[in-house]
């Protein structure tokens, strides 16, 4: 099996499960890091790489789930592998509903873990990538003149050079301008990648 690079942390009371876990991880050629409660994760700096949390649901203090929340309330955006050895149901639909990526009652399967960690390396990698690339739009659009910015949207909603002139009140040739200097200025190649990062940056097609 091909497990993707990343960091796997691991957040669980047991010592013997911790140690297990990354055991298990480590053999796989992925990094693995070890934390025997929330606060312990929260405090530790953790690289900015791709990466996954197994967090154990019944912990001393605050359970799985309450940290699961915690996190998403500090926008802090990472897969979670739930394991339990005293899971039902409503735990396991709550956490899966809260975006978890797996919830696994010990005794589980090492090849269960595995896929596991693998899809959630993989969602976070795509996560990062995603990220990576609207900044970059966004650095890209704040280059932009007022005036580009104007026309921007309805260029991609389809308007042509006389038609967006008459709406703002400049000439044809200006219009002109403008778009090839906002195309150049994004980086695309066409309209329609044009129109695929207005989407992205969540520009309306048209200005109201």
């Amino acid at each position: 099996m091909s497990v993707p690079p990343g960091i796997v942390f691991i957040v669980d009371d047991d010592a013997a499960m911790r140690n297990a876990l990354r055991s298990l991880i480590r053999s796989v050629g992925l990094r693995a890091e070890i934390f025997a409660s929330p606060h312990e994760f929260l405090e530790a700096k953790r690289p900015e790489v791709p990466s996954c949390l197994i967090l154990d649901v019944r912990l001393p203090g605050k359970s799985g789930l309450d940290f699961q929340r915690e996190l998403a309330e500090a926008d802090i955006h990472i897969p979670i592998i739930f394991i339990t050895g005293h899971g039902d149901i409503r735990m396991s639909v709550q956490a899966m509903k809260a975006g978890a990526v797996e919830f696994l009652t010990k005794p589980f399967r090492d090849q269960e873990v595995l896929d596991a960690i693998q899809q959630g390396v993989e969602r976070d990698r795509c996560r990062r990538q995603q990220e990576a690339e609207i900044a970059g739009l966004r650095k890209c659009f704040e280059s932009l003149t007022p005036r580009e910015r104007e026309v921007f949207p309805r260029v991609v909603a389809g308007l042509l050079n006389k038609q967006i002139a008459a709406e703002i009140g400049i000439s044809e040739a200006a219009v002109k301008v403008h778009r090839s200097q906002l195309i150049r200025k994004m980086g695309a190649s066409s309209l329609a990648e044009l129109v695929r990062m207005a989407g992205k940056l969540e520009i309306p097609f048209r200005a109201a």
